[in-house]
Order: C-alpha cells, then structure tokens, then sequence
C-alpha cells in the first residue's frame, strides 16, 4: 500500500473484541480524524472482529487484517511509531516527514515494532490513553501546535460520587472547559454483539449511558479498568 499525503491514524488491535472503552476512544479517535480530514485505520485486526456501526459508518474510517509492517512495506520511513521509549519528542516539524502514526493499543506492540526498524517520536513523559495520544499526536502535526504549547491535566480526579472519587492514571488534553477532555455518547449507534452466538444489533444506550466515558470510569471503580478494557 502507498502512504498517502493526507495523513493517517493508525492503532494495531489484535484483540479479538472491542469493548466498551475501546468502542469509545475509537468512536472519538474516528470522528475527529475524520473532521480533520485523516483517516484513522484499525491494524492487525481478527478478520471476525465486530466493529460498532457507530465507528464502521464514518468515511474516515477503515479496518486492515494485515500488521502494519506489512501494509506499510513499501514506504516504511514515512511511518511513525509512537514510542515512550523514543529518543526524540514528536514536533510540528515531523509533519514533512511522516505520513503515518502508528500506536501500539491495548494489547501493546511497540516494542516489537521498535525492534522492526519503524522511526519513533515520544508524546511526553506521562502516559495516555489511545484517544490522547492520537489526539494529540494531530494537534503537532495537523494543528502545527508543539508538544509543550498543548493544555494538558495530569491525573485528574473523576468523582464518582458525592463521597467518592478516583484518580486517572493519565495524561489528558485540558478542554476549552477546563475539563480533561474524554470521549462522550452523543448518540444512540446500534453496537453488534453475540448473544448466545447469533449476532444482534441493539442501541448503545443499554451498553454506555449517555455520559460515556465518566460512565465507564464510575463503573470501573467499582470492577477495576482490566474489566472493561
């Protein structure tokens, strides 16, 4: 495949689902790639793996079963691995050289595709989550902004209720509202899931509450994030 000049997002999900949290940050990841004018591509994924319609409808969506070293073979230096290991930090000047970013996902390669060859670039010293990363990953080279020039707030604290709390373990891009900025359920996509083996189409409201991922984070509280992930 050729790199194209528009760029693209891309997150390696070997996982054979996608959960809750993971529908979430790639409904977000999808929609803002698509509004900047990027395509956001899903790597390495099970060829049985149920995309939400929420996701698979947007035009900037797309999905490859193949890993990215090889749909990127032929133009390997224009590709980006987003590594926390990486000598160099990510600037707006990384936009005449790459046209491909590649994160490492949940269940993480980055370290293999280090091991590859691919040029990596660091977000900072704190981790973030995928919609983080790739969000700020297009603010320095779409938006032109550097690194240290972006809002952010470290480990903020999500109430969960009027006598509880819990702290995020991540860095997140501070919105205009002064809120870390999360993904949100701003409406109802019908989600495929497997009831007794017979795929079903049902509204996302009776999986995610509106509130999206405040949501998720007031019900991991209580499961622990391994549980929703």
């Amino acid at each position: 495949m050729e790199c194209r000049k528009s760029k693209t997002y891309v997150v390696e999900h070997l996982d054979p689902e996608c959960g809750p949290w993971s529908t979430l940050e790639y409904t977000a990841i999808a929609k803002e790639s698509t509004d900047a004018g990027a395509t956001f591509c899903l790597s390495s994924a099970p060829k049985d793996l149920n995309i939400p319609e929420s996701i698979g409808a947007m035009d900037g969506f797309t999905i490859d079963h193949r890993s990215v070293e090889t749909v990127y073979q032929e133009c390997k230096d224009r590709v980006c691995l987003l590594d926390p290991a990486a000598k160099e930090e990510l600037s707006p000047k990384d936009t005449h050289d790459f046209d491909v970013f590649v994160f490492g996902g949940i269940l993480d390669r980055t370290s293999e595709l280090r091991k590859k060859g691919f040029a990596g670039r660091r977000l900072g010293p704190i981790q973030m989550t995928t919609d983080t990363a790739v969000r700020v990953t297009r603010m320095v080279i779409q938006g032109q902004n550097a690194l240290g020039q972006i809002p952010y707030i470290d480990y903020p604290e999500i109430r969960v209720d009027e006598h509880e709390s819990t702290e995020m373990p991540f860095r997140y891009v501070k919105g205009a509202d002064g809120k870390p900025v999360m993904p949100e359920v701003s409406a109802f996509p019908l989600i495929t899931i497997l009831l007794s083996g017979i795929p079903i189409c049902i509204e996302a409201r009776y999986l995610i509450s509106e509130k999206g991922m405040i949501d998720l984070i007031k019900k991991d509280s209580e499961k622990g994030f391994g549980e929703l992930l």
